[in-house]
């Protein structure tokens, strides 16, 4: 830090503002809310602030670790697509499938490790895929995260996981781990229920307590098949060969969880509103994002608030205060 000029804002002031802000999410929009004299932070403060911070996720586990109790609790990963519609020459941008409109866009995919016990949403690693530089694919930052997670001292009862993740190579991995998983697997995984050769999951007799199958490569699994209301077939497996359907039942809400997380960061905090096109400045945006969701989830932990509330509540004190003090009139 330089004594002479030190910076006029911090990371926690950035973080703020995210809490705050409703529609805009720019440096410039955040020195505009900052200002109280000539000696308040410019938007080019803000965006050297964006600049300087460490891309990498330290940070935000500095801030987590008090939060977690790692040797349990459950640990869930997914990705989401930060929508950037209108984005040229963005750093971080692919072209890529987004499961909210069913076809193909323009965004960021954000991967992200979330602790849970019974209640909390705590993210506690993320990772953002840039194959071109690189080279990793979203796989190899599935197993980046569990490594770093295992290296913290994580020990969960259960990894929770999407199709996307299933490979023999990432079930091998979390199994010497010494740690059991749940996921789901596509229609047409092949198994092999009986000894006779591999055939589509789809195609088996499956009771609702489920089957133990074996899995090419891996070993023996338990497959259930889950139909919901409106006719869509799911199908879940794990390596606990003695689960029943309560527990998978109860473990799949906990999995749920991280799509909470996906809305928080989203409508509340304006993950996916930066515009800079500079990778550096994206990364630390979304990261601060991710601390500023952390925050509002620790309220609802203390108090019971919703998220939803705590952001409104924030809108509402302004116009409490307006109301009091109006400004504009006809005179």
């Amino acid at each position: 830090m330089n004594a002479i000029n030190p910076p006029k804002c911090t990371d926690l002031d950035y973080i703020n503002f995210l809490i705050a802000s409703s529609r805009i999410f720019s440096c410039t929009e955040a020195s505009r809310c900052s200002y109280i004299d000539s000696n308040s932070p410019a938007h080019d403060s803000f965006t050297r602030l964006l600049l300087s911070q460490p891309s990498d996720t330290e940070a935000l586990w500095g801030e987590v670790k008090y939060l977690v109790t790692p040797e349990n609790g459950f640990l869930i990963i997914d990705d989401t697509v930060l929508d950037k519609p209108y984005s040229k020459r963005m750093n971080l941008v692919y072209r890529q499938w987004s499961g909210k409109h069913h076809q193909l866009v323009n965004g960021i995919n954000l991967e992200t490790v979330v602790w849970t016990n019974n209640d909390a949403i705590i993210p506690v690693d993320f990772r953002i895929y840039d194959i071109d530089s690189d080279g990793k694919t979203k796989n190899d930052h599935f197993l980046d995260m569990l490594n770093k997670a295992e290296e913290r001292g994580f020990r969960p009862e259960f990894v929770l996981f999407d199709t996307w993740y299933s490979s023999i190579k990432n079930l091998k991995e979390i199994r010497k781990k010494g740690w059991h998983w749940l996921t789901r697997l596509k229609k047409n995984r092949l198994v092999n229920p009986d000894k006779t050769g591999n055939v589509a999951i789809e195609l088996l007799t499956i009771s609702p307590e489920g089957i133990t199958v074996h899995l090419k490569e891996y070993g023996f699994i338990k497959v259930f098949r889950i139909v919901s209301k409106d006719g869509d077939t799911q199908y879940w497996a794990t390596d606990v060969l003695d689960m029943q359907e309560e527990k998978r039942k109860e473990l799949g809400k906990k999995a749920w969880k991280i799509e909470e997380y996906h809305r928080g960061i989203k409508q509340f905090c304006g993950v996916e509103r930066c515009q800079a096109r500079r990778n550096n400045v994206q990364r630390v945006h979304i990261m601060m994002a991710i601390r500023a969701f952390l925050r509002f989830e620790i309220q609802r932990i203390k108090t019971g608030i919703t998220w939803f509330e705590t952001k409104w509540s924030i809108t509402r004190n302004a116009v409490n205060e307006f109301l009091r003090n109006p400004i504009y009139t006809l005179i």
